[in-house]
């Protein structure tokens, strides 16, 4: 809990998360909390500012979700958001019905003089998403901007209640940024209070202070989270932390090298190295469920990491890269409670061996925790690596999981990396990846007919992998990589590349 921030109450949108970051990236700390939060736990936050996100709900329906009334008395700035702002505009006695113009998209925004708007050019872009629309605005708040299809943005001065009907938080919102900035700065009087640097300063004095002499264990995949994780705590505590890092035989191409040269030997850390390719890829013999294979993979790693942690002596906690969306994700908007999902937890294993947890990434973005890592001196390469999926190239290989053909995808997909790499193509991709088809066809190399598989090139840009457009990568381009693939990986003859979209496909997989 960082006092003096602003407080997101989350109603259900699917732009909450973005809320939260846009503000965080003003320098100003926010927090995204369930909207049925009691008043008397909201002022323990003592927020500047309160944001009441959108979603998709209607004010005048039964049980629609509301604030407690006793936070319109705090004397706290509000902003409404989308359904925000009809929940303001519905417990200030206005009236919000079903519109007979709905708005999805983009429209044009006529803006008033108003703080507000300070720097927001009229006729600007803004983001629609709305069914139902303001058609009485309670006693005291006016008008302060408007569509063609509808009152967008209204204020009441003196309490300091704001609405917009509109999403500014989305990229698609012209001034959206400026508007946030206005809100946070000029209505709430906040201070720049965020800082990775500060972050960084702040968390190590409080592992120090946490941890104490004792010793803290924890699962190094070389992945971003668990690995700012571990130089954070290490830089708090040296050797007290051991990590333990797991080779499944499914990790990329030289992976346990390249962790143990960062993180061992650069960094200097207590690395367990454990080779369990054999055990891993015994129990997959035969396995071609995807769900079947993420259990299995699960369940021996979580026998792995156990037998070796049970080898430490003195190991009271156990530390996880658990990040924000993590902790957003595992909260009920609807009920109150919290659920740690299986796999943010190692599958229970704080429970079955009896560590106390230590998260200090929880309160972060992925963003931000990159931007931690390099504060804290990690190589870019390494903290801007595309997501890697915890059951490894199981999910990449179609149907069964064999040594050979992981050694044969772990090839092709070097080969595809680098070359992204020297066409300075990998930082404008945001996940770029080779998968083994189970299937063969016939090819001719060197006037000898083969019967080989095709590997499928994977590459797609998103801004939140929600959604996702496959990556329109030149023909030169696929055709240098296609040829390297063919020449070098024994066992490949032909090369794919996947144009499909997310939706309707995944971006794994399985």
């Amino acid at each position: 809990m960082r006092k003096n921030s602003i407080v997101i109450l989350d109603f259900g949108s699917q732009y909450n998360q973005l809320i939260t970051r846009r503000v965080r990236e003003l320098g100003v700390y926010a927090e995204l909390l369930p909207y049925h939060i009691s008043p008397e736990e909201l002022k323990k936050h003592e927020p500047l500012g309160i944001i009441l996100s959108g979603g998709p709900a209607s004010v005048y329906m039964d049980n629609a979700p509301k604030i407690h009334a006793d936070i319109l008395a705090m004397g706290i700035p509000i902003l409404g958001i989308c359904y925000g702002m009809q929940l303001l505009v519905h417990m200030n006695g206005g009236e919000v019905e079903q519109a007979d113009k709905q708005e999805f998209g983009k429209a044009k925004l006529q803006v008033s003089a108003h703080p507000l708007f300070k720097d927001v050019e009229n006729n600007s872009t803004v983001w629609m998403s709305h069914n139902d629309h303001v058609t009485k605005t309670p006693a005291g708040f006016q008008g302060i901007a408007s569509t063609n299809n509808s009152n967008a943005a209204i204020a009441d001065d003196q309490k300091k209640f704001y609405g917009l009907q509109f999403h500014p938080e989305v990229t698609h919102s012209q001034h959206g940024h400026k508007m946030i900035e206005n809100f946070i700065f000029n209505i709430c009087s906040c201070n720049k209070n965020w800082s990775m640097a500060n972050y960084a300063e702040e968390t190590i004095q409080n592992i120090r202070k946490t941890v104490g002499d004792q010793k803290v264990i924890l699962g190094l995949s070389g992945g971003v989270d668990s690995s700012v994780c571990a130089v954070l705590i290490h830089k708090a505590i040296g050797d007290n932390l051991t990590c333990i890092f797991v080779d499944t035989g499914l990790l990329r191409l030289n992976e346990g090298k390249q962790v143990m040269e960062t993180y061992g030997e650069h960094f200097h850390m207590n690395i367990i190295y454990v080779d369990a390719e054999e055990r891993f890829l015994t129990h997959l013999k035969g396995v071609k469920d995807p769900e079947q294979k993420r259990k299995l993979i699960g369940g021996d790693f979580i026998e792995v990491f156990k037998e070796e942690a049970e080898k430490l002596k003195g190991a009271e906690f156990l530390a996880q890269g658990t990040i924000y969306p993590d902790v957003i994700e595992s909260i009920s908007i609807n009920s109150g409670g919290t659920t740690i999902k299986s796999h943010h937890n190692v599958g229970g294993l704080p429970e079955k061996l009896g560590f106390k947890l230590l998260e200090p990434l929880r309160n972060l973005f992925k963003d931000e925790v990159r931007k931690l890592g390099e504060e804290l001196g990690i190589e870019r390469k390494m903290i801007y690596r595309h997501p890697f999926p915890g059951p490894g190239l199981a999910i990449r290989i179609i149907g069964e999981v064999t040594k050979p053909y992981a050694d044969i995808l772990r090839k092709a997909d070097a080969i595809f990396i680098e070359e992204l790499y020297n066409h300075d193509l990998y930082d404008k991709t945001s996940q770029a990846f080779a998968g083994l088809l189970p299937i063969h066809s016939v090819g001719v190399m060197g006037d000898i007919r083969t019967y080989e598989q095709p590997v499928v090139l994977r590459a797609v840009s998103t801004s939140d992998f929600m959604t996702a457009h496959f990556t329109p990568f030149s023909n030169e381009f696929l055709e240098i990589v296609s040829t390297r693939i063919t020449n070098e990986v024994k066992g490949i003859n032909r090369v794919f590349f996947d144009i499909t979209n997310k939706p309707p496909a995944t971006i794994e997989y399985e």
